[in-house]
């Protein structure tokens, strides 16, 4: 098992960010099932104000620039989802070009 954090913001408005937590009280069962298939055994999001903190488990040979473009590519809805949860996000300013979700850096485990 790997475990990876990672970080992004949703847009600063308090109507957009209850809209947000909605969809992820009723995520599409396609999304789950897609996030599964690419080796995501374990996901939490966590929120304070517009930042977002997401946490996943996954398996051993599980590379996130590898495996979650693969999820998008797997099914049409899934990219729907996407398309949708990003017109209420935004990058932070440490992500990379390429990276939406800015993988953190682990500096401590218990």
């Amino acid at each position: 098992m790997q475990s990876f954090g990672l970080a992004l913001n949703l847009k600063n408005d308090p109507q957009a960010i209850e809209k947000y937590k909605a969809y992820h009280r009723n995520v599409w069962p396609e999304v789950e099932t897609a996030l599964k298939h690419v080796g995501i055994t374990s996901m939490k999001i966590f929120l304070i104000g517009p930042k977002l903190f997401m946490y996943i488990e996954t398996v051993d040979d599980f590379l996130p620039d590898r495996d979650f473009p693969k999820y998008l590519e797997n099914n049409a809805r899934c990219k729907q989802w996407d398309e949708l949860m990003r017109t209420f996000q935004e990058k932070i300013p440490e992500a990379a070009d390429a990276e939406w979700w800015a993988l953190m850096e682990p500096v401590y485990e218990l």
